[in-house]
Formats: structure tokens, C-alpha cells, sequence
């Protein structure tokens, strides 16, 4: 079967990356990636590169200092590694100290270090992990973020929250029957305003519920000591807080496969090492130069052409399941950070980068669909698939006397929502519409680590093709300036 016929590049483990509907006569063509040859295989040089050695071209810290890429060093336990044998029996042995002892966990985070932790959260926990009984949570804890932005009613709602239900616990259980709750603040540097400011909020409120609550604090910060240590590290050597590591070398969009994803994973009983034999699944399935074997590259290649010759320079990114939507928040940031580059590599001004929206199936087919469908064709539409549910209701035949209700009974909610995401890709697709289909077997660590890893691994392509640093983020620094400036002129005026 030739690629034309195939569309579709399929993993052993049953990924599937749809490009049906990206390329073809009409779409990105193979006259297009032909073209490109060259600098195809440049960029798999440049990123096979980065893989062996950390090296990009031309990368340079925010302090203006050569700086080492390591993400693709992540999905490996070995020693030696960001990850070890030895940092993830610490992480594990971490959440089993949590379990039937802590009440609820607060992550405090911003931008990677909330995003992705997020994506864990929802993915194995769901929505009503909170309201269920400690052994239907196996005795982990509840789990709140907070932190990810400076908002006044709900951090006060989440304190309210929380002395709510120690009191609750109290008249249930006694007086000597303390609630425990653990604060998990992450910040490289620990001078993260948004990150910083709420932690201390919460902080303060909930030492002053002593003996009512009992709080204690973990942090996850840069590991440097002496001359280096941060802020945060510093706070937590003073307080004697257990630490983890924001490791160097690894950006905070590409964070989730470290300790600042894997805390997370370790509060709430996810299957971390799972989680990373997906990505390296994916790593390794991405080694390949040919750019058909090669999900990663291929993903970058396509998008590229679509929107550098055909315009297509907003992206969509739809899963259709409730609970990846937060995958789709997390791609915003990656996609954003990475590629939406004024400068490219040699000092030319480009303005690069697609626009990434979130969009959710079957929600936003009822939202978005009709500019997706009727508006600019400036679009290339991202679905993921889940093939297998994982608890599958059937609909029922609940009022036989209504046709249009009889219409659907006897089908899975499963297919019908499969046949709402096809429905839509066809119809796109009748119309020039740019759009493909991430396919996972099923909803679990194992191929969210695949996806996950998969998507990070295809900026580094793309920032190649582009010629742009994909792991660099200046933008975001004009507007810290900004805003430090107005927080000192507010302290003044107290």
C-alpha cells in the first residue's frame, strides 16, 4: 500500500495519525513535501542532533547564555538521566506517603507547570474525583489547583472551601482528628507573581486555622544550590520543605514528563511509568528519517506547507472527550511559545507561527463548526479519536413512542460520537478544509504519553523547518517588564 492510498501512519501500539484529509490532490500535495526534501532532512539531522547531544542551533537562555534542550531525555529512566531509577521511586514513594494521610493536595502552577499537570489530573481522575470517598480514590487525596492566575473570589472561595470541610471532618471525627492538607508550589525561580502570590495567600489562611488544619509544603523549583539557589529553593532549605527539581534544559511546555508533571501524577495514583513508556514509544518510532514512518516530523511537515503555501495558519486542536480538553489548553501553550516567533534564526523579521484555538467534540461543533466550515480558509482542524471507550453506555430505547429518539437507541455513546467527529472531517473535507485525525486505542496513560510526547517532539520539527528557536520565548518578557513596573508604583502607594 502506498502512502497516497494509506493516509494514515500507524504505530504497533495501535496509534494512528490520519492525514487523510491533509494530504492528497486538493491538500498538501506530494509535489509540495517533494519540494521540501531538503529541508526536510535537514531538520530530522537537527533534531536528531538535539536528541543525542541537547544542542540547538543558535539557543540561547533568557539570560543570553548557551542552554542545553534535554526534553527528549525525559521518557528514559536511567541513571544518569533528568530522570532516574532513583527520582521516580521518590516520586512514587511521595504519593503513597499522601495516601489515607492528606485530605486534599493544592498545586500551585502557571503555563507548564499547571497546563500539563492538568492533562494528568483530568485524564486519569475526571471530573468527580473530588466528590468521591477516600477508598474510591484508593485513599489519594482530593486535588485543587490554584495559582494559574492572580483571581481574588476564587482563591478566597478555595479557602473558604477548604476550612469547610476540616470543620466538616472535625465534628465527624473529633477534635484531634486534623485535616491535612499539602501544598505543592512550583516555580523555577519562585519570584512567579501569579504562582507566588496565591501560594501566600493560602498559605498564610490556613496557618492561621491551626490545630484545625495541619498544612504542610512541598516544592518543586531549580534544584541549584550556593551561588544559584533560587527564591523558592532557598524558602524551602529555611522551612526544611521536601523539594523537587524544575530540571534545567527543559522549558515548561515540554515539563509534563518530568517532576513537575510527575508530582502531579504521583498525588492521585497515575501510572507514571506508563505515562513515559508512551512517549518513549514515540520517541523511538520518531528516529526515523523517513518522513512516512515518522508521525512527529510528518505532523510538522504537513502543517507547515499547509500554512506557509495554502494559508492555513490558525490551528484547531478538537478532541472529542470532555476530559482532553485540557490537552488542547495545554497544546495552545506549546504551539504558542514554541512557534510564534517574531525573529527567525538569522535576525529576519517573519512573524511565524499558526494560531492555536481549543475546541471540544461535540460541544463546539454546536459553537464553532460553522466558521470552521463557512468562514476563512485559514484553518487546519486538529481531532483526536478515542477508538475503544473504556465504559461504553448503550442508548436506550427510552421513549419507543418518539421516531427521532428510536433513530438512535441501540448504539453506543462511543459511535455516536465517533459518528458526529467523522461526520464533521467529511464535510470539511468536501470543502477544502484542512483537517486530520490523531487516533488513540484507548484513553490511558500509555498512549496520552504517546500524544503528548508526540505533539512536543513535532515543534522541535517545525521550528526547524521554520527556522526559528522553538524553545526560546522573548514575547512573554515585554509585558513582565510592564507589569513589575506598575507592581512596584502599587507598593508605593500603600
Amino acid at each position: 500500500m502506498t502512502k497516497d492510498q494509506q493516509a494514515c501512519l500507524k504505530l504497533p501500539s495501535g496509534f494512528c495519525f490520519d492525514y487523510a484529509n491533509l494530504y492528497g490532490e486538493g491538500k498538501v500535495t506530494a509535489g509540495d513535501v517533494t519540494a521540501l526534501a531538503a529541508r526536510i532532512a535537514a531538520a530530522h539531522a537537527a533534531v536528531e542532533h538535539l536528541r543525542r547531544t541537547g544542542q540547538v542551533r543558535g539557543h540561547l537562555s533568557k539570560d543570553g547564555l548557551p542552554e542545553k534542550v534535554l526534553f527528549p531525555q525525559l521518557p528514559y529512566i536511567e541513571e544518569g538521566n533528568l530522570n532516574s531509577p532513583a527520582s521516580i521511586a521518590r516520586l512514587k514513594a511521595f504519593g503513597q506517603s499522601l495516601r489515607y494521610k492528606v485530605d486534599a493536595v493544592v498545586s500551585f502552577g502557571i503555563g507548564g507547570s499547571y497546563l500539563g499537570n492538568k492533562v494528568l489530573f483530568d485524564v486519569h481522575c475526571g471530573e468527580f474525583w473530588n466528590y468521591k470517598p477516600v477508598e474510591a480514590r484508593s485513599g489519594y487525596p482530593k486535588l485543587h489547583f490554584s495559582g494559574n492566575n492572580i483571581d481574588p473570589r476564587r482563591t478566597q472561595e478555595l479557602i473558604e472551601h477548604l476550612v469547610a470541610e476540616a470543620k466538616a471532618k472535625t465534628a465527624q471525627g473529633g477534635s484531634n482528628d486534623k485535616y491535612k492538607v499539602t501544598l505543592i508550589v512550583i516555580s523555577k525561580s519562585g519570584s512567579t507573581i501569579d504562582t507566588m502570590a496565591t501560594f501566600m495567600v493560602v498559605y498564610e489562611a490556613l496557618q492561621r486555622q491551626a490545630p484545625l488544619i495541619a498544612v504542610d509544603v512541598v516544592a518543586v523549583t531549580d534544584p541549584a544550590e550556593g551561588a544559584g539557589e533560587t527564591l523558592l529553593h532557598r524558602l524551602a532549605r529555611q522551612h526544611g520543605w521536601p523539594m523537587f527539581s524544575v530540571p534545567d534544559g527543559v522549558g515548561g511546555r515540554f515539563s509534563v514528563f518530568s517532576e513537575v508533571g510527575l508530582v502531579t501524577a504521583a498525588c492521585i495514583g497515575f501510572d507514571i511509568d506508563a505515562f513515559l513508556a508512551g512517549a518513549r514509544a514515540m520517541d523511538e518510532a520518531c528516529q526515523s528519517g523517513d518522513i512516512w514512518r515518522n508521525p512527529a516530523m510528518l505532523n510538522a511537515v504537513l502543517k507547515f506547507i499547509a500554512a506557509e503555501k495554502y494559508g492555513r495558519d490558525i490551528e484547531v486542536f478538537m478532541p472529542y472527550g470532555d476530559y482532553l480538553k485540557s490537552v488542547a489548553e495545554w497544546y495552545v501553550q506549546l504551539l504558542a511559545e514554541s512557534l510564534g516567533k517574531r525573529y527567525d534564526r538569522d535576525g529576519r523579521e517573519v512573524f511565524y507561527g499558526r494560531t492555536p484555538i481549543v475546541a471540544v467534540g461535540t460541544t463546539d461543533m454546536h459553537a464553532q463548526t460553522q466558521q470552521h466550515q463557512d468562514g476563512k480558509k485559514d484553518k487546519v482542524v486538529q481531532f483526536v479519536k478515542i477508538a475503544d471507550w473504556e465504559g461504553d453506555p448503550i442508548i436506550p430505547d427510552a421513549f419507543p413512542g418518539e421516531d427521532k429518539l428510536s433513530a438512535i437507541a441501540g448504539i453506543t455513546m462511543g459511535q455516536a460520537l465517533e459518528a458526529a467527529r467523522s461526520a464533521n472531517a467529511e464535510a470539511l473535507a468536501s470543502d477544502g478544509r484542512f483537517n486530520a485525525t490523531f487516533v488513540l486505542p484507548r484513553l490511558n496513560a500509555f498512549h496520552l504519553g504517546e500524544l503528548l510526547y508526540l505533539l512536543a517532539l513535532s515543534v522541535a520539527y517545525e521550528g526547524e523547518l521554520a527556522n526559528v528557536d522553538a524553545f526560546d520565548q522573548p514575547g512573554v518578557e515585554a509585558y513582565k517588564r510592564i507589569m513589575g513596573t506598575k507592581l512596584v508604583a502599587l507598593k508605593k502607594q500603600i
